[in-house]
């Protein structure tokens, strides 16, 4: 036996309890480094979920969600919007006219009384349009104003509406005296049509349900047909 052990059990130690105490004294510290390393991610992850909170926060005050924007976006576009709507019968836009086509259908025509008793359909040129001839049967677009023949009170009016008015020609889905009037016309013309009630609305107010009745005159722009 050595001094050495002598010593040690003379100090009431053995080597192996020694050991022991090292090997305790390391595995304590390797916990209290893993229980440090624990309180160190979970004060991490703690500031991380704070910071999203904050940054949640803004994002909802400022306003950058879809939500939000899109509505105040699309309340700001109506407001915008419905400014010039509002003034399209004081004013309304300029109609798309045919290429080479007088820039006079630019404008809304004014529109007088008839003279003497209007008998038959009267189809009168006022411009000259140098486009095909309209074909029963064809759609066409048009600008027109729709006055009583006898005292020239206007009673419709695609220019108050603020855009042409495009239908069927020839084929019964407007009055006689348009399907009649506006065959054959060509394409950028303007014209006067004196239309008798039977080839209109009819004479009887009452059975015209509101509409225009007896002898009416139109002023059509011929704008494009197909």
């Amino acid at each position: 036996m050595s001094e050495r052990t002598q010593q040690n059990r003379s100090e009431g130690q053995s080597p192996a309890t020694k050991a022991g105490r090292r090997l305790a004294a390391q595995l304590a510290a390797q916990k209290a480094a893993e229980a440090k390393r624990r309180r160190q991610a979970w004060a991490g992850g703690l500031a991380g979920v704070a910071v999203v909170a904050v940054l949640i926060t803004v994002f909802v005050l400022v306003g950058g969600g879809d939500d939000k924007p899109a509505n105040q976006a699309d309340a700001s576009a109506s407001a915008s919007a419905s400014a010039p709507a509002q003034d399209a019968a004081d004013a309304p836009p300029a109609p798309q006219l045919p290429a080479g086509a007088d820039p006079a259908l630019g404008s809304k025509p004014t529109v007088e009384a008839g003279k003497g008793e209007l008998k038959k359909l009267a189809v009168t040129p006022l411009i000259k349009g140098t486009g095909p001839a309209v074909k029963k049967g064809q759609t066409i677009t048009t600008n027109y104003v729709g006055v009583f023949y006898k005292d020239g009170q206007e009673f419709d009016s695609s220019w108050k509406a603020g855009q042409p008015a495009t239908f069927p020609i020839g084929v019964g889905q407007v009055i006689p005296g348009w399907d009649q009037g506006l065959v054959g016309v060509t394409v950028g013309s303007r014209v006067q049509l004196d239309i008798p009630g039977e080839l209109g609305y009819g004479n009887d107010a009452a059975a015209a349900g509101g509409r225009p009745t007896g002898p009416l005159r139109f002023v059509v722009d011929v704008l494009a047909a197909q």
